[in-house]
């Protein structure tokens, strides 16, 4: 399996060559995070129909730029998305994922 990055600029935040795609989305698992200290607790859930509620993190930067609701998790996924369960996933057009 190639393996996936996520990062912003310079900054590296995830590297894994064990992600799970859904919907197009990769999802890293926990210990592909290169920083916890770049994660940020975020206020914002959403709800998928088959996923169940999903949590949010802000990206805080070495920098000090705060990129809102760029990463996103299921700490309680439904049954059928149970695999990504504390898998996390980041939102193309804030941050740069690819496979390599």
């Amino acid at each position: 399996m190639p393996s996936a990055t996520a990062s912003l600029g310079e900054t590296l935040i995830a590297k894994s060559d064990a992600t799970v795609v859904v919907e197009g989305n990769q999802y890293f698992p926990p210990q592909a995070l290169q920083d916890e200290g770049l994660f940020e607790k975020s206020e914002t859930h959403t709800n998928c129909p088959w996923k169940g509620l999903a949590s949010y993190y802000n990206l805080r930067l070495p920098d000090g730029k705060v990129i809102p609701d760029a990463v996103w998790y299921y700490p309680d996924p439904k049954p059928a998305a149970a695999e990504i369960k504390d898998y996390f996933a980041f939102y193309k057009n804030k941050v740069d994922v690819k496979l390599q």
